[in-house]
């Protein structure tokens, strides 16, 4: 029988140890914190808390976007991790799963979804980290990392990208927050998400407002 404590000991050590040199917003301090809101929303859910919380650590072992959009690696790295832990088939297809499809992106796919009470509660955490003020230095600090322009008033939004057209995009940092961070309020799954993010979806209009205006020379 799996002990379930050693295991999320030791699966957040090699989470620790594999994302090291991440880039600043996919790094483990983002997996702490999807972590912790997803221990805080589960509270509420009627969810495998052990699921949500190996879910939560493995979900970003290996985002696609560092691996030249590869989308197989990160769920083959957490399954050769799983098993030397001697977890269960079932709870390794259910982590595969939620790496699968917890993405934005992967809304953007016409393909059939998985679902399970567990991804909605890590998928709401995830989310909760890309929006807030958070939400909004990852953006940017991704954007540099990318080496993006800020902001051309020139380049619309693109507000019906397919799945590719989203993983190709090179649209400046700004575009982003319409493309994909304000929209995020309206796709939480959990009450307790869709209430955090209330506060955060806010913040960010609230904050693109005062970025429009002194971009426009408005006080």
């Amino acid at each position: 029988m799996t002990d379930k404590d050693s295991v999320l000991k030791n699966t957040e050590a090699f989470v620790k140890k594999t994302l090291k040199n991440s880039e600043g917003g996919h790094d483990w301090f983002h997996i702490q914190r999807v972590l912790n809101n997803a221990k805080l929303i589960a509270k509420t859910e009627n969810v495998d808390e052990f699921i949500v919380a190996l879910g939560a650590l493995l979900h970003d072992i290996a985002d696609a976007k560092f691996y030249d959009g590869d989308e197989t690696i990160g769920p083959k790295m957490a399954r050769e991790f799983l098993e030397n832990e001697q977890v269960d088939e079932a709870t390794i297809l259910h982590i595969e799963n939620i790496i699968n499809f917890i993405s934005f992106k992967s809304s953007l796919s016409s393909i059939t979804k998985f679902t399970s009470a567990e991804l909605d509660v890590i998928q709401d955490a995830d989310r909760l980290d890309a929006i807030g003020a958070i939400g909004i230095a990852r953006c940017f600090n991704y954007g540099g990392f990318k080496n993006r322009a800020l902001y051309d008033p020139e380049i619309a939004p693109n507000l019906k990208m397919t799945k590719e057209e989203y993983k190709k995009s090179t649209a400046p940092t700004i575009n982003h927050f319409y493309e994909k961070l304000l929209l995020l309020k309206d796709k939480m799954n959990t009450k307790t998400g869709k209430q955090i993010a209330t506060n955060r979806h806010l913040f960010m209009k609230q904050f693109l407002d005062q970025f429009h205006n002194e971009w426009n020379g408005i006080s």
